[in-house]
């Protein structure tokens, strides 16, 4: 059996940076910083997505790629930039938002502060908040 037909046993954080861009590898640490800066997570990778999890879900998504860092944020709401590629309902109570980011000033602090209420998704305040 070839190399090229062994499965790959489990993606890692290094699998999806290996091979991208500095730019882009830079983009997936600033994301990764204002992830931390939400507080504790957990992280699970898939040959997809790098998921971020809070206590009781994943909150966000990131991938670096050869144009940037590409992703998605759950949210209450529905946001509208151009940094978000679509939004659409994902539970009754969430939106699952595309984004892709190409340069280090597109994670400012509105992005930052989407992470955020996505961070509180993870914690499961979606549950308890009313609509």
């Amino acid at each position: 059996m070839s190399d090229d037909t062994v499965s790959h046993p489990a993606w890692t954080i290094d699998d999806h940076l290996r091979g991208k861009p500095e730019a882009s590898i830079a983009l997936f640490d600033a994301f990764v910083e204002l992830v931390a800066a939400c507080g504790p997570y957990t992280v699970s990778v898939s040959k997809s997505s790098i998921t971020f999890k809070g206590t009781r879900r994943g909150f966000a998504g990131a991938r670096p790629d050869a144009r940037g860092l590409k992703g998605y944020l759950d949210l209450q709401r529905r946001v509208a930039d151009p940094r978000i590629s679509g939004a659409a309902p994902y539970e009754s109570r969430l939106f699952v938002h595309h984004y892709r980011v190409a340069e280090p000033a597109e994670l400012d602090e509105t992005f930052a502060g989407w992470l955020r209420e996505a961070y509180a998704v993870g914690q499961g305040e979606h549950l308890t908040r009313p609509r």
